[in-house]
């Protein structure tokens, strides 16, 4: 399939791995972290990291944005549902993430909430349309790359002035828990990150230049194919070698340094940044999530239902919150594979189509490289 065979030609592979083999140093190790679980999922999928030389470590990110909703936004969205009657539409990924109790929102749905799933925000402003009598919410989770669609439709509400719709607002934003990772003295050290490449197309690569100026850290924005993903390595080893910290871009056909300038003012249009919110395994990380700016009030769930935010901890058998943080990896968790599988998750990780436990366990991964 042309654009994306090229991209996986394993003599191409080939090539680029025994550079990679003959440019690391073999008395340095370098840690690399891949924000983005579009990238984890690559990484096991093609099985890049047994190719590459031991002192070459991938540790994973917080990439993932159901894996980041903490346990406290899934209990407001299922108190929605079922205290307010509201129409809650939300994306498949979170119907199964586990909540207080031992609930989740395809229990909730089981139990007699009108919890739908829907393709896109489109699908739920559809829906309150069809639906006049009804109060329709949708669940607005994702980074950068899902909050222009979110905001469209924003706009579209307020033109066509429809009463009943509304969003519950959980987008949050890549940079910020880039520099909350780097702030923490006490984390998980990190010599280079490959940047996300959704995210990348919607904000560009120029966002990451303060982690390359204030943090030292060396930056390369890869695409999603195993070839980019090999590329993108090589050239962070490259700058480690040379002792360079810059923002590079692996993924040209796609990503602009200025990103999607009117996706970015349409953002600016109709979300503020939140001073603070929460994110599993990262406490709470200041100015990283959206909300509805105050010319789009009326349609912030938060403030129509009055919904508090209560903080919930994570069970504490599952480890999700360390190898959110990059401390760990899916296969140090005691539960993973056995009691928490994708059939009966624990944690978040598991559930998403996007999270690190996941993806061990989907390609066979049970043990670290």
């Amino acid at each position: 399939m042309k654009y994306i065979s090229e991209y996986r030609d394993s003599a191409i592979a080939k090539e680029i791995t025994k550079k990679i083999a003959e440019e690391v140093r073999p008395e340095r190790t370098y840690r690399l972290m891949e924000f983005c679980g579009g990238h984890t999922h690559v990484l096991s999928r093609y099985g890049l990291e047994n190719i590459l030389p031991k002192n070459v470590e991938m540790i994973h990110g917080p990439g993932c944005p159901v894996c980041v909703m903490p346990i406290g936004r899934i209990d407001s969205a299922i108190e929605l549902a079922v205290k307010h009657h509201v129409i809650l539409c939300t994306y498949a990924d979170t119907m199964r993430v586990p909540a207080s109790g031992g609930i989740s929102m395809m229990k909730a749905k089981a139990q007699g909430a009108d919890i739908r799933m829907v393709y896109s925000v489109s699908d739920a402003y559809k829906i309150a349309k069809e639906n006049p009598d009804k109060e329709v919410v949708f669940f607005a989770i994702g980074f950068e790359t899902t909050t222009p669609p979110t905001a469209v439709v924003l706009k579209q509400a307020k033109a066509e002035n429809i009463k009943n719709f509304s969003v519950f607002c959980n987008h949050v934003l890549t940079p910020a828990a880039m520099k909350h990772i780097l702030n923490n003295p006490n984390g998980v050290k990190i010599d280079g990150i490959v940047g996300p490449a959704h995210v990348s197309t919607i904000i560009g690569s120029d966002p990451y230049k303060e982690l390359a100026e204030k943090y030292k850290k060396s930056v390369v924005v890869a695409g999603f194919e195993p070839l980019d993903m090999l590329q993108a390595i090589l050239m962070l080893i490259r700058q480690i070698n040379d002792g360079r910290a810059e923002v590079e871009n692996e993924f040209i056909r796609a990503v602009k340094p200025e990103g999607n300038v009117k996706a970015i003012n349409l953002m600016k249009e109709v979300f503020d940044i939140r001073d603070s919110f929460e994110w599993r395994g990262l406490s709470s990380v200041p100015y990283s999530a959206l909300k509805l700016s105050e010319d789009y009030a009326f349609f912030d769930a938060e403030k129509r239902f009055d919904l508090p935010y209560r903080r919930v901890p994570d069970n504490k058998a599952c480890e999700c919150g360390a190898i959110l943080r990059g401390e760990k990896h899916p296969s140090d968790c005691r539960a993973f594979g056995t009691v928490c599988t994708p059939e009966t998750p624990i944690g978040s990780c598991m559930v998403s189509s996007e999270g690190a436990c996941a993806a061990y366990y989907t390609y066979g991964r049970r043990t670290k490289k």
